[in-house]
């Protein structure tokens, strides 16, 4: 186990050094200057030239780069280009209602995609099958910011003031915080709740059919215990593992979520950084969303030797 955990935190570390090398070629080419973006367009050729080289982007790009890699290996993602702030302090002010918005939506569509999935699975070619495949296509039609607009337009329009609440943007712990997540929550689960419920369903009746459980039930275990001890632990590897893909990617595209309620978060900070052309930000959230989805394939691996004893880690 300490081999593997060891080698993929190598292999992270590569990782994250070509997606850093990606970013930075693809941003450092891009046909707007960063000069141009900062100075405005009525800018003298004397005022673009000075924010060169206050930015330090009159030096080769080779240097460049090789004081980006320098400032990494002390854990410096950079200053904005906007406002001289530290990168890392905006991402930190940022990150804790992203991962708040993650996390409470990643409960919802796990928990409600795992059980829906399980019940249609035991229950198949049922009414209540029949009903989930058509949630499932509902949901898969619906793209989370049609959800979005439909909870504002439902909550602030149609309820008026009694509904206002649930979509203030607020900080962190702040009173009525979780409050004011529920709509976040919702428009962003309902898409994953369709997609885990086909998922957990598909991986359920494969494992079903398979002979160690038609074993179980010859030897006269009951229902419950074939299907929640031996059915649904083989079957949760393949849907945690893509749940540990989504719950890594989703902390850098909540933008639109975030955007139509209001919560500053990793993804307003990207889309503002985006529209002023801030490259270190951009760098920076890159490499922390890429940070975020290698731990949590990581904590995947580890977890199939927990879920499925014929899986180990080598």
């Amino acid at each position: 186990m300490t081999r593997f955990v060891v080698r993929r935190l190598l292999y992270a570390v590569i990782v994250l050094w070509l997606v850093s090398t990606l970013v930075f070629v693809f941003l450092h080419v891009s046909p707007v200057p960063v000069e141009r973006v900062i100075g405005g367009p009525r800018a003298t050729t004397d005022t673009l030239e000075q924010i060169r080289r206050n930015l330090g982007l009159d030096q080769p790009v080779l240097v460049q780069y090789w004081q980006f890699l320098k400032r990494l290996l002390r854990g410096d993602l950079g200053d904005s280009y906007i406002n001289g702030t530290p990168v890392a302090d905006l991402i930190s002010d940022r990150l804790p209602t992203t991962l708040w918005l993650v996390a409470g939506a990643g409960v919802v569509w796990f928990a409600g995609g795992v059980v829906t999935g399980v019940l249609s699975a035991t229950r198949a070619r049922s009414l209540w099958d029949r009903a989930a495949t058509v949630f499932v296509l509902i949901g898969l039609s619906t793209p989370p910011f049609v959800m979005a607009l439909v909870l504002l337009y439902l909550f602030a329009t149609r309820l008026g003031e009694s509904g206002v609440h649930f979509f203030e943007a607020g900080p962190p712990l702040q009173e009525h915080f979780l409050r004011r997540m529920i709509l976040p929550w919702a428009a962003l689960a309902f898409l994953m709740v369709a997609a885990y419920t086909r998922l957990t369903r598909g991986a359920m009746l494969d494992v079903l059919g398979e002979d160690y459980v038609r074993t179980a039930r010859a030897k006269g275990l009951a229902e419950r215990r074939v299907v929640y001890r031996h059915g649904l632990r083989a079957a949760l590897t393949p849907v945690v593992t893509q749940f540990g893909i989504d719950l890594g990617a989703l902390i850098g595209s909540t933008i639109v979520t975030e955007k139509v309620f209001g919560l500053q978060g990793v993804g307003q900070l990207v889309y503002q950084s985006i529209a002023l052309g801030d490259t270190p930000v951009i760098i920076g959230v890159t490499l922390v969303v890429t940070l975020f989805v290698i731990l949590a394939n990581l904590l995947v691996d580890v977890g199939y030797s927990v879920l499925d004893p014929r899986v180990r880690l080598s």
